[in-house]
């Protein structure tokens, strides 16, 4: 069903695409004119050719949108980022929407050709930036507020057996990764990296790009290693997928671990915070669904009971 907010981004992504005048050639495409790359309450996507339009959280600060869309637009980044194509938001049905080229994202259904070290490469690159050269003040990198949102979304969709192991886990982490003071850390971050976070330059090289700006900010670069350590450490990826990912960011000089050595002292918390994010969805998931968790839901809860019963000391300062 086509909602206000799809229709509107409909209209301005074929007003984008066609600024310059001409006929609209796009139906000719094998997508359609206005194509829905998702549509949730906190990012409806929706494609015109080669101009992307996406409507942001009805409560995103426009001050912070600006400057993080400012910050994927400046130089420093260029080879990191995606640009958007305009600095300033519209309004789409009270909410705030931005303009971006459309490129190829990784393809889900080849997990053999993730592009891991390019990932890697880009977080380094990334993390690199002196944050006093951007555009600011940076608002806070906000994965911990995610995880956060992601527990209470677990509590509001109503019981559920598993839930007590998500909760002690929870409980179990420091302050700052619970999004309840201020986070340690003072690089630029992406904030909820995962390979659906990557397309293909359109405009230069075709090489991978970074996109999705809405929790990108300062913070411990940590977190943004913090998926794949979580999965490598559920049994989710590979072994050789996480070494390859952290080789290749330590072999690009990345901030959030040492060089060499064990790098879990830094990724520690971040890993445990995002399993339990993944767990909670997982439970709200299968209970607003109406069924039972899958092996990999299992997986995530199992590794939470574990999480629950972790000594102290275990719990590492964050690198940065």
């Amino acid at each position: 069903m086509s909602t206000p907010t799809v229709r509107a981004l409909g209209r301005f992504a074929s007003a984008e695409a066609h600024r310059n005048g001409g006929p609209c050639l796009c139906e000719g495409l094998a997508d359609t004119p206005a194509h829905v790359l998702a549509d949730r309450p906190d990012a409806t996507v929706v494609r015109h050719g080669p101009v992307v339009a996406k409507a942001h959280a009805a409560d995103t600060d426009p001050g912070e949108l600006s400057v993080r869309a400012g910050v994927a637009a400046h130089p420093a980044l260029a080879h990191v980022l995606l640009a958007p194509l305009t600095r300033s938001a519209v309004t789409a049905d009270g909410r705030p929407v931005t303009f971006w080229p459309y490129g190829l994202p990784v393809d889900p259904r080849a997990p053999r050709d993730a592009p891991w070290e390019a990932t890697a490469t880009l977080l380094a690159a990334l993390h690199a930036v002196p944050t006093d050269v951007l555009p600011g003040p940076l608002p806070p990198m906000r994965g911990p507020l995610k995880a956060a949102r992601a527990v209470e979304r677990m509590r509001g969709a109503g019981e559920h057996p598993d839930a007590r192991a998500v909760e002690a886990a929870w409980a179990a982490l420091p302050a700052w990764a619970r999004a309840e003071s201020p986070a340690p850390g003072r690089s630029l971050c992406h904030g909820d990296l995962h390979l659906g976070q990557l397309v293909r330059d359109p405009g230069g090289d075709g090489s991978w790009r970074l996109i999705d700006i809405d929790d990108m900010g300062e913070g411990d670069p940590a977190w943004d290693l913090a998926r794949p350590a979580a999965w490598f450490a559920c049994g989710l990826l590979a072994p050789d997928d996480w070494t390859r990912f952290l080789g290749a960011y330590r072999a690009a000089g990345g901030a959030a671990v040492p060089a060499e050595g064990d790098p879990w002292p830094a990724l520690d918390v971040p890993a445990r915070a995002l399993t339990v994010q993944t767990a909670a969805l997982a439970i709200a998931k299968s209970v607003a669904e109406h069924r039972e968790l899958d092996a990999d839901e299992r997986d995530v809860i199992d590794a939470c009971a574990r999480i629950a019963h972790l000594p102290d000391e275990l719990t590492p300062a964050p690198t940065k």
